[in-house]
C-alpha cells in the first residue's frame, strides 16, 4: 500500500513537472539570457570625442540612416494619413521629405525585419549571402543541453501551436528545427561589406544605435562589421521600460502568439561595443534620441556615419505615459498605445534634426529615413499601410512598400519627389557615392546612386526590375507589373500597378502571356541567388485584409509567410 502511494506522489509530482514546465517553458529563453548576461543598472555612456577644432578643408558630408520599425505607409502624416484618421501627424519625419525628396514608390528589400536590414546595409540582395529568413534566436551558454531541448525554436512552436479560429493553421517544420544551426549563429557573414565599412574606409566614425538583429556571433556583430561605436541590443527588440514602470502604459494582445512571446522574454537593456548589458535610464525611443544626439556631439567636428534603428512602433506596444496622456482625443486603449509610440518617434528625429542645425551641420549631412517593412497585422490595427493591401510578412504593397524618404540641402532640392521604385539596398550606393568611396568589384551590387536620379541628372528608373523572395513566396515588380507566385495558395498574383497601385484586381486568368514572362524572370534570378543558409521552422497564414485579432471570413485572401 505504501509503496503504491509512493509511485502515485512520484507520478502525480511528475505529471505536475511537466504540466508547469509546458505552462511556463515560453519564458525559459528570457530566463536563460538573464542567467547567461544578468543585466546591471544605468551607467553613462562615454562617446568617442573627435577632434576638438573641424579642419579646414572640404569634409564630405555626414550621413544619418534612421530606421523606424515595423512603422506603416499610413503611420506619418506625409501620405495624407496618420494613425488614428491623422489623429497624430508627424512633422518632424515629413519635414525630411519636405526639406528633400519623397521616393513615392520605396521598396523595404523583404517584408520582416532582419533580412530586410540585411539588404539595406549591404546594397545587395540578402538572398545573395543566404539571409532569407528573420533569426528568432539567441545564444545559449556552452553548458546547455541543446540536444535534448532546442528553446530556440520555442518562437516558431508558439505560432505554430496558438490557437486560432482561421481553418488555416501554422505548419511547424520538426525536422528543420532539429537540425538548425546552434542558437545565435545566424546573421550577416563577415564577409559581406556594410554602409559602415564602405564610409570607414573614406575615415568616416561610424555609430549603431538601438536595434542590430544582423547576427551575434563573432564576426557579426557591428563592432565587428564596421562600426566603431555600437550602443543597443543584438537581438531583434526590447522592453521600451519596465513593465511595471509607473511612466509606461501597457497594450498586450492576447489573441497574438508573438505579443506572448515578446512580453515572456524581452529584457529592457543595451550594451556599449559588446560590454555587459545594462539599463537605460528612460524611456528606450528617448533614450536612443537623446544618445543619438550626444553622438552628434562628440563627432561634430568630423565625418561621420550614424545608423539609428529604433525599435518602435514594433511590438511590444508601450507607451510613455506623457505621450499617451497627450492623445486623449483617441479612444481606443490599444490605437492610442501606438500612436503614442508613433509620436515619440517623431519627436526623437525632430530633436536629432535641431541639433544638426544647432552644430551647423544640417547643411551638409545626408539625412534618410526609412522603415524596415510594412506595418504588421498583429498588433490589430486595420488602417496602418492603408491605401494598400497586405501587411508585414506578405509581399502585397502594405507588407513591403515603406515611408522613404532623404534630406541633404547641399545637394538635394526641398519638394523633390521620384514616382519610380528604389529600393533600400539602394542606401548603401548613395551613401557610398555621396562619401566618395568606390563600390565593390568582386561581388554584384544591387542598389544604385539615387542622387542623380533626384537631381535630374539621370532619366529613367533607378531599377526596371526588383524581386522578393521568402521560402517559396516569390515576387517580382517588372517595370508597372508585378507577380507573386505561392504554392499555398498556388494561384499567381498579377497586377498592374499603374492602374491598380493597391492591387485589388488579380489579372493572371487574362494575361499568361505576361505571368510566364515575368515567372522566366524569377527564375532566372533565382539562379544566381544562395539557398538559404538556415531552414524556415515555421510556415504561418497571414490574412490579406483584416488584421489580427479580427474574426476570419470564409474565401479570405490570405499567404503562407516562412520563417
Amino acid at each position: 500500500m505504501r509503496k503504491r502511494t509512493w509511485i502515485g506522489a512520484l507520478a502525480l509530482l511528475i505529471g505536475a513537472s511537466y504540466f508547469g514546465f509546458q505552462q511556463y517553458k515560453i519564458y525559459l529563453p528570457g530566463i536563460i539570457g538573464q542567467l547567461r548576461e544578468p543585466i546591471a543598472e544605468n551607467r553613462p555612456v562615454e562617446w568617442a570625442q573627435g577632434p576638438a577644432v573641424a579642419p579646414s578643408d572640404k569634409r564630405p558630408p555626414n550621413v544619418i540612416l534612421i530606421v523606424a520599425d515595423d512603422l506603416g505607409m499610413n503611420d506619418i502624416s506625409l501620405y495624407g494619413g496618420g494613425v488614428a484618421g491623422g489623429a497624430v501627424p508627424t512633422p518632424n519625419i515629413d519635414s525630411i521629405a519636405k526639406q528633400g525628396v519623397s521616393f513615392a514608390n520605396g521598396y523595404a528589400g523583404n517584408a520582416t525585419c532582419a533580412p530586410s536590414r540585411a539588404a539595406l546595409i549591404t546594397g545587395r540582395y540578402a538572398t545573395r549571402f543566404g539571409y532569407e529568413f528573420t533569426p528568432t534566436d539567441t545564444r545559449l551558454p556552452k553548458w546547455f543541453p541543446t540536444s535534448l531541448f532546442r528553446p530556440d525554436a520555442m518562437f516558431a512552436r508558439n505560432i505554430a501551436s496558438f490557437p486560432t479560429d482561421s481553418p488555416r493553421k501554422p505548419i511547424f517544420n520538426e525536422e528543420a528545427a532539429r537540425a538548425a544551426a546552434q542558437p545565435g549563429a545566424k546573421g550577416v557573414p563577415a564577409s559581406e561589406i556594410t554602409i559602415a565599412e564602405q564610409l570607414k574606409s573614406q575615415g568616416y566614425h561610424n555609430i549603431h544605435l538601438g536595434k542590430w538583429h544582423l547576427g551575434e556571433a563573432a564576426g557579426m556583430r557591428p563592432e565587428d562589421q564596421g562600426f566603431d561605436e555600437s550602443l543597443g541590443f543584438i537581438i531583434g527588440g526590447q522592453m521600451f521600460l519596465p513593465e511595471n514602470d509607473p511612466n509606461v502604459v501597457n497594450s498586450k494582445q492576447d489573441f497574438d502568439p508573438i505579443d506572448r512571446y515578446l512580453w515572456a522574454n524581452l529584457p529592457y537593456s543595451v550594451q556599449y561595443n559588446g560590454s555587459p548589458r545594462f539599463a537605460p535610464d528612460r524611456y528606450m525611443t528617448d533614450y536612443l534620441t537623446d544618445q543619438a544626439i550626444a553622438g552628434v556631439r562628440a563627432n561634430r567636428n568630423r565625418p561621420f556615419f550614424m545608423y539609428l534603428a529604433y525599435n518602435a512602433p514594433h511590438t511590444p506596444l508601450q507607451a510613455l505615459k506623457a505621450d499617451y496622456e497627450a492623445l486623449a482625443n483617441i479612444k481606443d486603449h490599444r490605437t492610442r498605445v501606438y500612436a503614442a509610440m508613433v509620436r515619440a518617434v517623431d519627436r526623437g528625429v525632430g530633436k536629432l534634426m535641431a541639433e544638426l542645425k544647432a552644430q551647423g551641420l544640417d547643411e551638409n549631412t545626408l539625412v534618410i529615413f526609412t522603415s524596415d517593412n510594412g506595418g504588421a497585422h498583429y498588433i490589430g490595427l486595420p488602417d496602418i499601410n492603408k491605401p494598400y493591401r497586405g501587411w508585414k510578412a506578405t509581399f502585397y504593397e502594405g507588407g513591403n512598400k515603406v515611408p522613404f524618404m532623404m534630406r541633404w540641402p547641399a545637394r538635394i532640392a526641398a519638394g523633390a519627389q521620384l514616382q519610380a521604385p528604389v529600393s533600400h539596398f539602394d542606401i548603401f550606393a548613395t551613401a557610398s557615392a555621396a562619401a566618395g568611396a568606390a563600390l565593390p568589384k568582386d561581388r554584384p551590387v544591387d542598389g544604385v546612386d539615387l542622387m542623380p536620379f533626384v537631381s535630374g541628372e539621370a532619366t529613367g528608373r533607378p531599377h526596371e526590375t526588383l524581386f522578393w523572395r521568402s521560402g517559396d513566396y516569390r515576387v517580382v515588380r517588372h517595370q508597372d507589373w508585378k507577380l507573386q507566385t505561392l504554392k499555398d495558395p498556388a494561384e499567381p498574383l498579377l497586377f498592374d500597378l499603374a492602374a491598380d497601385p493597391t492591387e485589388q484586381r488579380n489579372l493572371a486568368a487574362q494575361n499568361p502571356a505576361k505571368v510566364a514572362e515575368l515567372t522566366a524572370l524569377l527564375a532566372a534570378h533565382d539562379k544566381t541567388q544562395q539557398p538559404p543558409a538556415w531552414a524556415s521552422l515555421v510556415r504561418a497564414p497571414i490574412p490579406v485584409d483584416r488584421p489580427l485579432g479580427t474574426k476570419s471570413r470564409p474565401g479570405e485572401a490570405y499567404v503562407y509567410w516562412s520563417n
